[in-house]
């Protein structure tokens, strides 16, 4: 059975600093792009970051490129986000997602375009930016 199981949220000042991480099970990790969702209360569903099944490859979106850092560890199945000078706009629910084998879509580089519905994501983990 796959799973992605999230952890790292919590409360966070404006300008502080949190690192979330996602543990995957019950498939090869190492094979897999890998990337970070969220989802504001009341808002649709935002790209965040991605990174290639080896880690040579990450992209951004805008709102948090140069604050935030996606790497990976194929030898313990787990991908971070490394959250630098957090903003209330970040609060969130967040999710770790896997990219499904050989779909192709800008949507996993750029935020446009559509993801695929085979793509797995975990239950998420709540990050609260507030003074």
């Amino acid at each position: 059975e796959v799973q992605l199981v999230e952890s790292g949220g919590g409360l966070a000042q404006p300008g502080g600093s949190l690192r979330l991480s996602c543990v995957a099970s019950g498939f090869d990790f190492e094979t897999y792009w890998m990337y970070w969702v969220r989802q504001a209360p009341g808002k649709g569903v935002e790209w965040i970051s991605t990174i290639t099944s080896d880690g040579s490859h990450t992209y951004y979106a805008d709102s948090v490129k140069g604050r935030f850092t996606i790497s990976r560890d194929n030898a313990k199945n787990t991908v971070y986000l490394q959250m630098s000078s957090l903003k209330p706009e970040d609060t969130a629910m967040y999710y770790c997602v896997r990219k499904q084998l050989g779909y192709r879509s800008t949507y996993y580089v750029t935020g446009s375009g559509p993801p695929s519905s085979s793509d797995v994501r975990g239950q998420g983990t709540q990050v609260t930016v507030s003074s």
